[in-house]
C-alpha cells in the first residue's frame, strides 16, 4: 500500500478537549473533511478514505465530541458547539478552507457551521439530510437516546442489537450490524447527545439561510431518502442533487465505489 493511501490516526485539540481523527492522503492534496453519522465515529469512512486519497484529496475524518475516541461535550452542548470540530480540524491541518462531506448528523453540523463560517468551505456535500416530517420525528424519537443501564442478564445488549436492526431498514450485512452495535455501546454514555438536538432543530430555516451551495446526496434505500429530497426541494435552484440506488443508511460501507464516484465528481466539478 502506498503510504499516502494508508489511514493514520491521532488527536487534535478541540473546544471540549481532544478530538480523535483518521487521516489519509498527501498533505499537498485537496483538503477534504468527513463528518460521520450518529452514533458512530470516523471509522464510518474507512472504506473510502484510501480511494479518496488516491483521487488527490487530503482526507481528514474526525470523531465528534463524545463519539468514537473523542472527549465528551458537556450535556448542555449545542449543535454549534458540536460543529466547532470543523474549525478545530482546519486549524490543526493548517487549512484556510476545505471541502466538507457530512453524513446524517454530520451533514447537519456541516450546515450549521457553514452558516457561521462560509469562507471555510470549498464545496459542501450533505449526505442524508434529516429535514423530517412530524411522522418521521415521532419515529426517530421512539428510539432510546441515553446511556444503556446494564442488566445482570445482559438484556441491555440485546436491546442495543434490536435497536440497531430496527434503525437500519434494508440492512444486509450482519457483521456490519455487529460492528456498529459494538461501536455505539462503546460510548453510549455520550454519543446519543447530538441526535436529539438534530430532531428538535428547525433545519428548514437553517437550509433557507445557508449561504453556500451544496449537493443533497442520498440513496433510495435509506431512511432519510424522503427527507433529503424534501431538503433539495426547499431550494431546487440552489442545491444540487444526486442519489444512488438501494442501500441503507450504511451506504458508505455498502457501495463505497459508487459513493466515492459521486462525491469525487461533485468536488472536482467547476462551480456552476
Amino acid at each position: 500500500m502506498n503510504s499516502s493511501s494508508r489511514i493514520t490516526r491521532g488527536y487534535l485539540a478541540g473546544k471540549f478537549g481532544q478530538l480523535h481523527y483518521r487521516y489519509c492522503g498527501d498533505p499537498s492534496g485537496e483538503p477534504l473533511l468527513l463528518l460521520h453519522q450518529s452514533p458512530l465515529s470516523s471509522g464510518q469512512f474507512a472504506a473510502v478514505m484510501p480511494g479518496l486519497a488516491s483521487a488527490g484529496f487530503s482526507v481528514l475524518a474526525i470523531d465528534m465530541p463524545g463519539f468514537g475516541m473523542s472527549d465528551e461535550a458537556p450535556e448542555e452542548a449545542t449543535l454549534t458547539d458540536f460543529a466547532s470540530l470543523i474549525d478545530s480540524g482546519l486549524q490543526h491541518m493548517g487549512w484556510a478552507s476545505a471541502h466538507v462531506v457530512g453524513h446524517h448528523t454530520g451533514a447537519v453540523l456541516a450546515a450549521v457551521h457553514a452558516g457561521h463560517a462560509p469562507q471555510q468551505f470549498r464545496k459542501l456535500v450533505l449526505n442524508g439530510f434529516p429535514l423530517l416530517s412530524q411522522a418521521e420525528r415521532d419515529h426517530f424519537a421512539s428510539f432510546y437516546f441515553g446511556p444503556k443501564e446494564p442488566k445482570l442478564d445482559g438484556s441491555h445488549l440485546l436491546t442495543a442489537w434490536q435497536n440497531r436492526l430496527r434503525s437500519t431498514p434494508g440492512w444486509t450485512d450482519i457483521r456490519l450490524m455487529h460492528r456498529y452495535t459494538v461501536e455505539a455501546l462503546h460510548r453510549d454514555g455520550s454519543n446519543w447527545r447530538a441526535f436529539p438536538l438534530v430532531i428538535s432543530a428547525d433545519l428548514g430555516a437553517l437550509l433557507q439561510r445557508l449561504p453556500i451551495k451544496a449537493l443533497m446526496f442520498t440513496n433510495t434505500g435509506e431512511d432519510l431518502y424522503d427527507s433529503t429530497r424534501r431538503a433539495h426541494a426547499l431550494r431546487p435552484e440552489f442545491f444540487d442533487y444526486a442519489e444512488l440506488e438501494g442501500g441503507s443508511h450504511d451506504i458508505v460501507d455498502e457501495q463505497p465505489q459508487a459513493w466515492m464516484d459521486t462525491v469525487i465528481a461533485y468536488l472536482s466539478s467547476k462551480p456552476g
